[in-house]
């Protein structure tokens, strides 16, 4: 069948598929792009989980005590900008909820041969252990959230086939070194020293000694 008549035009059925086709175009378009909020994204996808079972490649054993835990919240505003374009065309704008845990603890597999001294009656001891240390920030994935995110139409192009943000891993490990810093400035350390010194007066006390003596330095 021609798609053109003897004047060089297209018929009215060819002109018709032609509009309805980039008609379906510019809806795909659009809606990936979520240039209009509230509109269907027929590019939604579906999470179906594969994976095979867990293997347990090794087991250690800990010689750690925890004894404090810091629980932290952070909002991270985070915006990236182009220099020579206006934010409507290239940049983005996040605001990040970030929730996570520290955990202070003391390792007693460094205590020396001259940590522990222990008197001729066995009924004094004395321990000079490390300073307690932070482990590195643990994000909650649960409680950790975008509240906003505004993005120029070259970042929303540039996710038109992808539904990741391109901006997670650094939203998440900008929001994990906010809560690394602010943990170093409480008293988690001290707390958890402090929760050491009585769990081991308490269990020494318990096997018969009656002076125990818990101290921290740099070098044990």
């Amino acid at each position: 069948m021609p798609l053109r008549n003897d004047a060089g035009r297209m018929p009215w059925w060819a002109r018709f598929a032609a509009v309805l086709v980039v008609l379906v175009g510019l809806f795909f378009l659009v809606a990936k792009a979520d240039l209009l909020p509230g509109l269907p994204n027929p590019f939604a996808e579906k999470t179906k989980d594969r994976s095979g079972p867990v293997v347990l490649k090794s087991i250690q054993d800990m010689s750690r005590f925890e004894g404090a835990k810091g629980n932290f919240q952070v909002v991270v505003d985070l915006q990236n900008d182009a220099k020579f374009l206006p934010d409507a065309i290239r940049g983005n704008r996040t605001l990040y909820v970030g929730a996570g845990t520290v955990n202070a603890y003391v390792d007693l597999a460094k205590v020396g041969k001259k940590g522990v001294t222990v008197s001729g009656d066995r009924k004094s001891v004395t321990l000079r252990l490390p300073h307690a240390q932070l482990e590195p920030t643990s994000l909650d994935p649960k409680h950790s959230y975008v509240v906003s995110q505004q993005r120029g139409l070259f970042d929303r192009l540039s996710d038109f086939f992808s539904s990741i943000p391109g901006n997670e891993k650094q939203l998440n490990e900008l929001a994990a070194q906010k809560i690394q810093n602010a943990a170093k400035a409480t008293e988690l350390g001290t707390r958890a020293e402090a929760n050491t010194r009585t769990m081991l007066q308490q269990l020494l006390t318990s096997l018969g000694f009656t002076n125990v003596d818990v101290s921290f330095s740099s070098s044990s």
